[in-house]
């Protein structure tokens, strides 16, 4: 059955997988788009309007007409929101100036060291730090960072929450991820039980909060200690019925885990694309794929969709003073434990 294009709630926009940075856990850069087969902006006019956009790469600020296409956006959208490695400074502030309503995040991926080793970028931490000073030294309010935790960089979780407080930015989390858009299939989190009760601590630190907010954050973070311990996701993916992915060439996918193709907005209309038979058969794969993806992006608009599952979770886990996020944890080390001894017998029979 056709998906109504009114209840589209998020769209991301990869405008180039060009980049400045040589990600540990991401290989695009190793996959640069060229300039003349990235789409052109005017296309971006077939879009409907759309609540949220996330305009992300590679890195967007290497894309020469990004000026165009968030102007375009801007007619389309109540909030737009570029995500960054806030290396280029100087043109960040410049783009920054002429669009003071919209939202930048910055991808830190520890301190100095951690980053910058993970980021593939020296000096990377700084420049990114220096971004985020100086936007929020000009009055801009949309503005943020976020830690895509591998396990190299466990222990930096907590002060970069703690800094982020501290210069009252928006603080966001990932774990890596496993996709074709990541170019990257081997990442392994080795030490899951460390990594999880990381994500622990932040989690009762984001409940005992004071914001609102900060509750429904630490569900998202019990979404990925969910991940961690591989459960199924909290909330069913929707993508490709309420969100979609256009890549750099122009092409409509259901999200950025999965590569199937919707169709082509270079050649069709955005329209023609949603209620097409394609896009029917691809929304019946989504349905049934087992990858169990919990990114920001698409969960956090899912949530304020199904708001009452996580406000029946806040109800059970701040005020009630359940411990959901224990019993995860617990069948976490039960499986690890089971695994090690499972390994050794087999080491020793052979």
């Amino acid at each position: 059955m056709a998906k109504n294009i009114n209840n589209i709630i998020f769209g991301i926009i990869g405008v180039t997988y060009r980049c400045n940075a040589k990600c540990v856990m991401c290989n695009i850069w190793k996959h640069p788009t060229k300039k003349d087969v990235e789409f052109p902006s005017r296309i971006l006019e077939k879009l409907p309007n759309i609540p949220v956009f996330n305009v992300t790469g590679g890195e967007p600020f290497l894309k020469e007409d990004l000026q165009d296409i968030i102007d375009i956006l801007k007619n389309k959208s109540e909030r737009i929101v570029i995500s960054t490695n806030g290396f280029l400074t100087d043109k960040i502030l410049r783009f920054a100036d002429k669009n003071k309503n919209i939202g930048i995040r910055v991808s830190i991926e520890g301190f100095p060291a951690a980053n910058d080793k993970l980021r593939g970028l020296k000096n990377g931490f700084d420049k990114g730090l220096r971004t985020l000073i100086e936007l929020k030294n000009m009055g801009f309010k949309d503005i943020g960072f976020g830690i895509t935790v591998s396990g190299e960089n466990t222990k930096d979780l907590l002060p970069l929450y703690n800094l982020a407080t501290y210069l009252d930015l928006e603080f966001a989390t990932a774990i890596v991820h496993n996709t074709y858009y990541f170019k990257k299939f081997d990442n392994v989190i080795s030490n899951k039980e460390a990594v999880a009760n990381e994500f622990k601590k932040l989690l009762y630190k984001l409940l005992k909060s004071k914001s609102v907010k900060n509750w429904f954050r630490a569900y998202f973070n019990y979404g990925i200690i969910n991940f961690i311990a591989g459960k199924p996701r909290l909330l069913p993916c929707e993508m490709g019925s309420s969100s979609f992915y256009l890549d750099p060439y122009g092409i409509i996918r259901p999200c950025n885990g999965r590569d199937e193709i919707m169709g082509n907005l270079n050649v069709q209309s955005f329209e023609e694309i949603w209620h097409s038979k394609k896009a029917a058969e691809v929304r019946e794969l989504v349905k049934n794929c087992d990858k169990n993806c919990w990114m920001i992006g698409s969960v956090g608009e899912l949530m304020k969709k199904k708001i009452f599952v996580p406000i029946n979770w806040i109800i059970r886990n701040k005020f009630l003073k359940k411990r959901d996020t224990e019993r995860i944890i617990g069948s976490l080390i039960h499986n690890e434990t089971r695994a090690g001894a499972e390994s050794k017998v087999a080491s020793i029979e052979n």
